[in-house]
């Protein structure tokens, strides 16, 4: 696996795969690797003939009073499952050639990226789709994967694809998760014993109130119940809804939906989602 720091270099390994023909997959992350990760590296050799994977630690997409510096880093672990997974190249820009001195330009989505987490954390999705688009043209894919957990963040990428013309396929890759429903994140890693046990009632909530919104239940008492069920195991709720799959707005009759959350536990704010059936 080659890795690379620097532009130029990124520049031409891409070109040297340009020019012997080869398709591109890439799957871009904030490292600190898991099995979520490596089903979006395993899907995206299926994709393609060669896979690129970034690790890049993105400042912009973190709040004043968010988890920046805590953020776990593990640049030499991350590496060794990346090359374990037949990684082709790993770029692992530092901040100041993602943004050098003087950069003044900021990528919003609207519509997509102002409810749920984008009103619970302002400027998170400007900072989102800025780097996104800032690694689309760097690394210039066929193909970028990116995991369902982060259901909001995909339905930002792909409006900002659709609206800017990237000539790139955004593919979505179910969420992995834990023998007990957990889905896999990073942030797992802050949560003590007590919380990480507790923390199954998320998925469990989400689960019990898609079922019961599914059969024809009424959605708001389903959704009561959710954010009950979430109190009641210590969560600090942000938000439990039900929202078109696309747009993120109010379901609509016929369209797919899609039921989110987020919640804080023991300090560390964990999301999930899940597809509601039916209409």
């Amino acid at each position: 696996m080659q890795t690379v720091r620097q532009l130029p270099d990124l520049r031409d390994a891409i070109s040297g795969f340009r020019a012997a023909g080869e398709r591109i997959a890439f799957v871009p992350t904030m490292g600190a690797l898991h099995a979520g990760h490596m089903a979006l590296v395993a899907e995206a050799k299926l994709a393609a003939t060669r896979v690129v994977v970034s690790i890049f630690v993105n400042p912009k997409q973190f709040g004043p009073n968010e988890d920046l510096a805590q953020y776990p880093r593990k640049e030499q672990a991350d590496s060794r499952m990346l090359a374990e997974a037949g990684v082709d190249l790993l770029w692992l820009p530092p901040v100041e050639v993602m943004y050098p001195k003087g950069h003044s330009t900021n990528v919003a989505v609207a519509g997509v990226s102002e409810p749920l987490d984008g009103a619970a954390r302002p400027g998170h999705f400007d900072g989102v789709a800025t780097v996104i688009a800032k690694l689309f043209n760097q690394v210039k894919p066929d193909i970028a994967l990116f995991g369902e957990k982060d259901f909001q963040q995909l339905a930002v990428i792909r409006r900002m694809v659709a609206d800017l013309d990237f000539d790139i396929e955004v593919r979505g890759v179910p969420t992995q998760r834990d023998d007990d429903g957990l889905a896999l994140s990073s942030r797992n890693a802050y949560l003590a014993p007590e919380d990480r046990a507790a923390a199954v009632a998320l998925p469990r909530a989400l689960g019990v109130a898609a079922k019961a919104i599914e059969k024809g239940d009424d959605a708001e008492g389903a959704l009561a119940t959710a954010r009950a069920s979430l109190e009641a195991a210590g969560f600090d709720i942000d938000y439990v809804e039900l929202v078109d799959a696309e747009t993120l707005g109010a379901p609509a009759a016929g369209r797919p939906r899609r039921l989110l959350a987020a919640a804080r536990i023991g300090g560390t704010r964990l999301i999930d989602n899940i597809s509601v059936e039916g209409a």
